[in-house]
């Protein structure tokens, strides 16, 4: 491997510049992002590593699997880690990957019906993050980005995730039009609101969806709420007002997925 002990060298800017997620590049920190890009097949363009997490036998083993693939692995200094990764304690490696382009594929691929998690202006890329990953877990077909969302593939965001952005189809919509595919798609439109709305377990939650969930504190505007088909709030005892947006779109997705899972287990009605 070739070494690298400036933080004046070329690398650092690129690698910063991937941390924002905003063009092709994705920064990969940590071994588990980086042995989930491997898993799901995503290209790697270079790694980095310094000495100290190349002697742990995890980060030993994926290094060789990088280098057998063909990517440029540099060796670096603690202080170039330091500057190559945002996280305050770099785990000591990283890497830049190809973005995957999967946004065509929210809506599966045809076998069920579409199961779609919309985040609106939720702006902490770690929530943004939880809510990928809850996506995921729940058996959603796919997550949208919408509004002013923080960017999904950010560090912090793929961070959040632990992988599922990785693998999840995942589509950026930061203009308005964000309802018009779902619509196109005959897809029931949930809104989540505090309060005033069915509640969660009295919901009709099966068939194509596509739940809406808001950002931190201003929750969806009452504009988008009007133009849902439903209007979901989540069963909550007295004072508790809110909850965190990954918790309350676990909620609503595990409901989906129970009711989704039942239909398909019940027997057709006889005529």
């Amino acid at each position: 491997m070739r070494r690298i002990a400036s933080r004046q060298n070329p690398i650092v800017a690129r690698y910063r510049q991937a941390a924002h997620g905003a063009g092709d590049d994705l920064l990969l920190d940590g071994a588990h992002l980086v042995a989930d890009a491997i898993a799901c097949g995503i290209r790697i363009a270079d790694a980095a590593v310094t000495t100290e997490a190349g002697d742990r036998e995890e980060v030993r083993a994926l290094v060789d699997r990088l280098v057998k693939a063909g990517v440029d692995v540099a060796s670096v200094t603690g202080p170039v880690m330091a500057a190559l990764s945002p996280v305050r304690s770099s785990s000591g490696i990283v890497a830049i990957a190809a973005r995957p382009n999967r946004s065509a594929a929210i809506y599966g691929d045809g076998r069920i019906a579409p199961l779609l998690l919309v985040a609106i202006a939720v702006q902490d890329p770690g929530n943004l993050g939880a809510l990928v990953r809850v996506a995921e877990a729940a058996g959603a077909t796919g997550i949208v980005a919408a509004g002013a969302s923080a960017n999904p593939y950010s560090w912090k965001a793929l961070r959040g995730s632990m992988g599922s952005a990785l693998r999840l189809p995942m589509a950026v919509e930061p203009r308005g039009s964000y309802l018009d595919e779902p619509r196109r798609r005959r897809c029931k439109v949930v809104a989540t609101v505090p309060r005033g709305g069915t509640p969660l377990f009295e919901a009709e939650l099966d068939g194509p969806l596509a739940i809406l969930v808001g950002g931190e504190g201003a929750g969806l505007s009452e504009e988008t709420v009007a133009t849902a088909d439903i209007r979901v709030s989540i069963p909550m005892e007295a004072p508790v007002e809110s909850l965190n947006t990954a918790v309350s779109a676990a909620l609503l997705v595990y409901e989906a997925r129970r009711q989704r899972q039942r239909a398909r287990l019940e027997p057709a009605a006889v005529s």
